[in-house]
């Protein structure tokens, strides 16, 4: 099964917010579901079920205390002339706390054979574009400091993706809880 670590955007208040966004872009992308809104931790790929096994009991032992993120700014990935994704980003105070949550469970996870592919970057995905647009930079220029709440992070998940025409199926494999 193909899996991640990640966090789940929960708040009503950001998550509608998000979606008042998406509403006011009108340039052929495709938005995310909102009930998919997170941050991608870690990819981990393709697993079998003994390999989920030995996952959940290593992010289990990881400790971390609940902190809020402020989900602010926009950007794309990989430029503004050729876009493939569009992010909502975080505060600087936020984004380095998720880092260091994201490096825990990368040095936690190496052990088992489980190497990130580039850096962590702290971002929500919103929308995702297949097919080529031009240059977006006059049409995403006044979101760039837009501030969408803040979400407390209290919680990561270990998530099963499964991909589908009308994209992807995100379920829970497990939940740890930050310390008390």
């Amino acid at each position: 099964m193909r899996t991640f670590v990640a966090i789940e955007i929960s708040n009503e208040n950001v998550i509608n917010s998000i979606e008042k966004f998406q509403k006011e872009i009108h340039f052929g992308v495709k938005p995310v579901q909102s009930r998919n809104f997170h941050f991608t931790l870690q990819f981990l790929g393709e697993i079998s079920g003994e390999t989920v096994q030995k996952i959940i009991k290593v992010l289990h032992t990881i400790e971390f205390s609940s902190f809020n993120v402020n989900l602010k700014g926009i950007g794309v990935f990989p430029k503004l002339k050729f876009p493939r994704i569009i992010w909502v980003g975080t505060d600087e105070n936020g984004g380095n706390l998720l880092i260091q949550l994201a490096k825990k469970i990368q040095k936690s996870l190496e052990p088992l054979g489980f190497f990130p592919d580039k850096a962590f970057k702290p971002h929500i995905t919103v929308f995702r574009i297949k097919k080529k647009v031009e240059d977006i930079t006059k049409e995403l220029e006044g979101y760039k400091t837009m501030d969408f709440g803040i979400q407390q992070i209290t919680s990561i998940k270990l998530k099963k993706s499964e991909l589908t025409s009308n994209g992807p199926i995100y379920s829970d494999l497990e939940e740890i809880n930050a310390i008390k």
